[in-house]
């Protein structure tokens, strides 16, 4: 299977369908457009033409990084593009983030393993307490 990966984003319509696709629910493309402007780092995998993957960082640049929207395409899932979008992440963290720095994210449930590969933890509450999310 071929496929290329950029450092952009998708359009944001291109980022709905694959949320969509993802089974993670519609979004307003307003909303996804100005998600995707205040982004720090995009990266995007295409095959062909078709958005099939992204991966983007959010945060304030210096001291907070947050790893956002990994999501592949479930016909392209277990590929290696995931693994490939997170190389790109983890490029650009490696020279945005300095020491004292603090990376994060929400991993899918299930997904755990995957992020652990790219030396995450899990946090089980001790000693840093939980993770926690609220939805709107």
């Amino acid at each position: 299977m071929n496929y290329c990966i950029k450092q952009e984003p998708p359009s944001a319509k291109k980022f709905s369908e694959l949320r969509l696709k993802a089974g993670w629910g519609e979004i307003n493309l307003k909303m996804a457009q100005q998600s995707i402007n205040n982004s720090l780092f995009h990266v995007t995998a295409y095959s062909d033409s078709k958005v099939i993957g992204m991966a983007r960082i959010i945060g304030d640049g210096v001291m907070y990084f947050y790893i956002q929207d990994v999501v592949i395409d479930p016909k392209f899932q277990r590929m290696g593009i995931g693994k490939a979008l997170m190389e790109e992440i983890e490029k650009y963290l490696s020279k945005a983030a300095k020491k004292g720095a603090t990376i994060a994210l929400l991993s899918a449930h299930g997904k755990e393993k995957f992020y652990t590969g790219f030396d995450y933890i899990e946090r089980s509450g001790d000693p840093l307490g939980k993770a926690m999310c609220k939805f709107i």
